[in-house]
């Protein structure tokens, strides 16, 4: 329906309800039986939702909703009448009311419009001196919704503006979106990250110096490819779990099944495509930004070699490369909250540090 895109259907309340992804952000539609509009359910703003919870005969129902800005919160609703109310929400130690949430548009190398979110306080001076966090996937049809994390209201506490934009390859637009960013047209996922960064240089959020960017697993190879091909334009890389040598990349853990997505070097139009953009075999030659690389010794989706020798490519070729390997644990990370605090404070200490972020 236009650029919004279906997620699900059910029959609650003796409606229709229909689940839209528009724009990267959650619509409930309610529908009679046979399909005529009836309304919308009133959502609190930009956010995710997994739809309604509820009987198939009966009024009441529930949805949770959160946002960037938001913790996870449950409303009631009355499919009759659409009067809504606040049922429990999770109290947060830290008060988010001077924060907002901007959708913004930019044009990617190619032309094609890419939406982005923009997390900030709302004094946020647009005079380049922000430190921006950049952070992104755009692989395997996996759409980047609002979601609230902690971690945001740290950033933004110090003056951070926090960004993701809805890359191709991912599947806030459909499938149509998702096929224009994988196998050999990958390379438009890197030139929309690319683009975003420029965006956010050329308005006035941040510059070169004070923009990090992070992303885990194919967010890994996309920090670790647009770092390689565009270094000069960040300040900070977190690379996590990552793919990095697309050449070798389906000869471990669970790379053959991802043929589909990146293609496979054994079959030469593939092998053309995927070493055009190998971060690890473009690292010789130019200076790249400070990286920290976080990696599992037991993952076995991602072979931690990725992790390895692209930092020490790295080291090799003078750069600032820290690895910081998780013992006993897998693709996730660690299972427990003291591994995930610990690789938090570590994250964002390279961030502050290379940022130079105050605190």
């Amino acid at each position: 329906q236009g650029t919004a895109t279906l997620q699900g259907i059910d029959i609650v309340g003796g409606a229709l309800e229909l689940l839209w992804l528009s724009r990267a952000s959650s619509r409930i539609e309610l529908r009679t039986l046979a399909g005529a509009h009836l309304r919308e359910v009133a959502l609190p703003g930009i956010g995710s939702t997994g739809g309604l919870v509820g009987a198939a005969d009966q009024d009441e129902a529930y949805f949770q909703f959160t946002s960037f800005t938001t913790p996870s919160k449950i409303f009631r609703t009355s499919i009759a009448s659409g009067d809504t109310e606040l049922w429990h929400e999770v109290e947060l130690p830290a008060d988010t009311d001077g924060f907002m949430v901007e959708q913004v548009e930019y044009p990617s190398k190619d032309g094609t419009p890419i939406s982005m979110f923009v997390v900030h306080r709302d004094d946020v001076v647009l005079g380049g001196n922000n430190p921006t966090l950049l952070t992104g996937y755009g692989g395997f049809g996996v759409s980047l919704t609002p979601t609230f994390s902690t971690a945001i209201v740290l950033w933004l506490e110090h003056g951070g503006v926090w960004a993701v934009p809805n890359l191709r390859g991912g599947g806030e637009y459909g499938e149509a979106w998702h096929e224009a960013g994988k196998r050999h047209n990958k390379q438009n996922v890197f030139d929309d990250f690319i683009g975003a960064a420029q965006w956010l240089i050329d308005n006035g959020y941040t510059r070169a110096s004070k923009l990090g960017i992070r992303g885990g697993s194919n967010g890994g190879l996309l920090v670790g490819a647009v770092s390689t091909q565009r270094p000069e334009l960040f300040g900070a890389v977190i690379c996590a779990v990552p793919l990095l040598d697309m050449i070798r990349y389906h000869r471990f853990g669970a790379g053959p099944t991802w043929t589909s997505e990146y293609g496979s070097a054994d079959d030469a139009a593939d092998f053309r495509t995927l070493f055009a953009y190998s971060p690890y075999h473009h690292v010789e030659g130019r200076a790249h930004p400070p990286l920290l690389m976080l990696a599992a010794d037991s993952d076995d989706r991602v072979d931690p070699m990725h992790a390895r020798k692209h930092v020490a490519a790295l080291q090799h070729n003078g750069d600032v490369a820290l690895l910081r390997i998780e013992r006993n644990a897998g693709h996730g990370g660690g299972d427990n909250t003291a591994a995930a605090v610990e690789q938090g404070v570590d994250v964002f200490a390279f961030l502050f540090d290379r940022l130079v972020v105050p605190h």
